[in-house]
């Protein structure tokens, strides 16, 4: 690894497009659609709200609705991290409860896409946002959020009803967005920390090849619920805590692991993946197992190696070192950008557009 000068690539890149993963520390749907607009234009084929608003950190807003919840109740012991960040005590499933009995409340998701789809429509009618952009909708796996906020021994049981209830919020946004419109994006973060051993997983032995099966058997299921007028990706993650990985992936090897399972059993097609780069990965070594992928013609890869901290420059030592494996990618940053300064938004938003090239 390395932080100076990359040697000179074999192969040039060619980096069409870039990606928004999802936040964006702006005020409100509005002023991301306008600001995504103006600096990106047409280098998006889809532009998220920026999670404005109580999703501000990602899933932690789910714990205020199973505060709400009969069956569900808090115990007195915290989680390995977010616990500077919300009540950190983890739910437990209660005596006698069976968890097919939950009723769960709004979880919130299809209410938020709905508003912020009707501003996206507004003002791609008003010229704002160029015509065939697709609004996408950014959702957090099942397992995301039972693994952040449910204690270990209720997992197994709490996972199938709490995917039941969001896929129910999936099939509102369904109902009620154009499919010509909309793009899926399935938020896949806490299966990394499963297969990297940082969580034991409540599907298989740790460090098993069961993990693997059990991750990629979830995330075809995620693409089988989108319909295939649907665009349905993934956004792979090692985390964002504090802009900070759970682990530092030694390279894209699970991430390359996760998406060929995908591409082998879904029964439709994937749109996009998004896996990260670290800062400090300007290596081909990180970079190798995505070699031999085969990603089919239609499927966008978009690798999150914008970094506000080098730029320009340290993306490109990245792309010529991602190049070496796949020589043609979008570009992303690692995670979303909600939770950094504001200040910083604009200036990542320049960063996109500086190095990757219009669609």
């Amino acid at each position: 690894m390395s932080t100076g000068p990359a040697p000179a690539p074999s192969v040039v890149p060619e980096i069409r497009g870039a990606h928004l993963v999802g936040s964006v520390n702006l005020p409100d749907a509005g002023a991301v659609f306008g600001a995504v607009s103006e600096h990106l234009g047409d280098r998006l084929r889809r532009i998220p709200d920026g999670e404005v608003g109580e999703r501000f950190y990602w899933i932690q807003f789910q714990t205020a609705r199973f505060d709400t919840m009969t069956g569900l109740s808090r115990i007195p012991v915290e989680p390995y991290y977010l616990r500077e960040i919300f009540d950190g005590r983890p739910f437990q499933l209660d005596a006698d409860v069976a968890p097919g009995d939950l009723v769960f409340p709004d979880l919130g998701y299809a209410e938020a896409a709905l508003a912020s789809y009707a501003e996206f429509a507004r003002l791609r009618e008003a010229g704002t946002i160029a015509q065939g952009t697709r609004f996408q909708v950014s959702l957090p796996t099942p397992a995301a959020v039972i693994g952040a906020f449910v204690v270990p021994g209720d997992r197994a049981a709490l996972e199938p009803a709490y995917e039941r209830a969001l896929l129910g919020e999936l099939t509102r946004i369904l109902d009620g967005i154009p499919h010509e419109d909309l793009a899926i994006q399935w938020d896949t973060a806490a299966e990394f920390a499963l297969l990297e051993g940082r969580v034991e997983p409540w599907f298989a032995e740790p460090g098993t090849a069961g993990v693997l099966a059990g991750v990629v058997e979830r995330s075809v299921r995620q693409a089988a619920a989108v319909p295939g007028d649907v665009e349905v990706g993934y956004h792979l993650c090692y985390g964002d805590v504090e802009e900070q990985h759970f682990v530092q992936p030694t390279d894209a090897g699970n991430l390359a692991a996760v998406i060929a399972g995908i591409l082998a059993d879904a029964p439709r097609p994937i749109a996009f993946f998004h896996l990260p780069v670290p800062i400090e990965r300007d290596d081909p070594e990180y970079f190798a197992p995505l070699a031999a992928l085969e990603l089919p013609e239609p499927t966008e890869l978009y690798l999150g190696l914008l970094h506000h901290e080098d730029g320009v420059d340290g993306a490109r030592r990245r792309a010529a070192a991602a190049a070496t494996a796949r020589p043609r990618f979008g570009v992303a940053t690692e995670c979303g950008f909600g939770r950094g300064p504001s200040e910083r938004t604009i200036g990542l938003l320049d960063l996109h557009a500086a190095v990757a090239e219009a669609w």
